[in-house]
């Protein structure tokens, strides 16, 4: 069994029996009504397909799983999450050809640098540019490349939730990744001159580069005790 199986075995068995111990509960409970609901045949049949689980004869596998794509790009959303930005957080994730998650990263400062000792504002009242988070910050696609643990980035995939800068696409460039997969591009307009020398930098390195396409509107996380 190689990395790639282990990944979709363990995403399946987490992923399966989440959904399972949520449909139990949904069949066994009603908060407004105690007893239990009666089912009509089609609904049983097609919560049988939705989830193959509930029936311990049924061969099938289950539906509505993620797709690799919107997994990754979740772990990048998950990622960003971690960010102390109070105005932009964003998120990567640095993924093998063969579907192994190499790096995360997330736009903070460097290590051992305080996030109350130096500034997040977007702008200063004096003018002054060491008062504002911009020459400090790491962003999210270098810090996902840093925390690969001595893996190579060259050929790889990274998922990102903002399109990179340009000072980003130099170190996309310059570590060999070969895709990058964004969810949404902020550029203020179209003249925005750090994004228009990415596209440049990126294409003219022949890295292919994609807009995320969800398949999923949303992905929801609930911490639950007594779940299972």
């Amino acid at each position: 069994m190689n990395s790639r199986d282990l990944a979709i075995v363990s995403t399946s068995a987490i992923f399966g029996a989440l959904v399972s111990a949520l449909a139990f509960r949904f069949f066994s409970s009603n908060p407004k009504n105690p007893k239990s609901r009666r089912f009509a045949s089609t609904e049983i049949a097609a919560v049988s397909r939705r989830f193959p689980g509930l029936d311990p004869f049924s061969p099938l596998k289950r539906e509505g799983y993620l797709s690799w794509d919107d997994y990754f790009m979740a772990i990048a959303f998950l990622s960003a999450e971690r960010s102390k930005d109070p105005n932009r957080q964003v998120g990567a994730c640095l993924v093998s050809q063969n579907g192994v998650i190499l790096g995360i990263g997330y736009n903070g400062f460097p290590r051992g640098c305080s996030d109350d000792r130096l500034p997040w504002a977007k702008k200063s009242k004096t003018g002054d540019p060491l008062e504002t988070k911009y020459p400090y910050v790491c962003h999210a696609e270098v810090n996902a490349i840093l925390n690969t643990n001595h893996a190579s980035a060259a050929g790889q995939k990274l998922y990102v939730t903002m399109f990179p800068c340009n000072e980003c696409a130099k170190i996309i460039i310059q570590s060999g990744v070969a895709e990058v997969i964004y969810f949404v591009e902020k550029r203020l307009k179209d003249s925005d001159v750090a994004y228009v020398a990415s596209h440049k930098l990126l294409a003219m390195a022949n890295i292919k580069v994609r807009k995320h396409q969800p398949e999923m509107d949303q992905i929801l996380i609930k911490f639950e005790e007594n779940l299972l």
